[in-house]
């Protein structure tokens, strides 16, 4: 799994772990049924605390991307990859947002914005 920690980032470790598993998820890098590592390997792998990576499959468990089973390890489950996608375009808008209003106190138009996003992109 290529999993990629920043230390300097302010996201915490296990967030970090839980938003590039779902990625991976939606780019089709991990399908329905696929075995996830395990918390301990994982940990190891990251040189992070299994507490750390324990947390992280927790959490996707909450939020339906896998499901762990005792003795077998942790799999992808039938998640509807629309309802992460829905989650990522609601994140998305609401970054638009901030970056709208910070254009608009600096008189930033909105063609010139357009352009901003059409380069990045």
């Amino acid at each position: 799994m290529n999993i990629i920690i920043d230390n300097s980032s302010g996201e915490p470790i296990y967030e970090q772990i839980i938003n590039q598993i779902k990625n991976m998820v939606i780019k089709g890098e991990f399908k329905e049924g696929d075995l996830l590592p395990s918390m301990r390997f994982l940990a190891k792998e990251l040189k992070i605390s299994v507490i750390t990576t324990k947390r992280a499959y927790e959490e996707l468990e909450k939020a339906g991307v896998i499901e762990t089973i005792v003795g077998r390890g942790s799999f992808v489950t039938k998640k509807n990859i629309e309802s992460i996608k829905k989650e990522h375009l609601k994140n998305i808008e609401e970054m638009l947002k901030k970056t709208v209003d910070m254009a608009k106190i600096n008189n930033i138009s909105c063609e010139t914005l357009k352009e901003f996003i059409e380069r990045l992109y």
